[in-house]
């Protein structure tokens, strides 16, 4: 596979018409995990860590680190590999971005 040959897989939505008409990126971690053989952990590292470093934004955002702009989501859900598998699910709580929360359901 790509992975095991050491390639940085990259995941994304591009939300465009003609390639990719869905704004979901939970719909994409489930296509990976279920269609193409990536794990749940490989597909969220391949939506986050490996989609900042391909934009070359991998020493700003991507991880959170000390330093780094602290762009996060907290999901409702007791185990990440539920966001690949429950993709219909809206399991969004919280939102920061740069530290500060911009988004919250009660």
């Amino acid at each position: 596979s790509m992975i095991e040959a050491g390639l940085a897989v990259v995941l994304a939505t591009d939300f465009n018409p003609g390639s990719s008409p869905t704004p979901s990126m939970t719909m994409i971690l489930s296509l990976a995990s279920t269609q193409m053989k990536l794990t749940p952990a490989e597909a969220l590292t391949a939506a986050t860590v490996n989609a900042a470093y391909s934009l070359n934004r991998g020493d700003e955002t991507g991880t959170l680190e000390a330093g780094k702009h602290a762009d996060f989501v907290v999901h409702d859900c007791e185990d990440y590999r539920e966001l690949a598998y429950f993709f219909g699910v809206e399991h969004t709580r919280r939102a920061f971005v740069g530290g500060r929360e911009v988004f919250s359901r009660a």
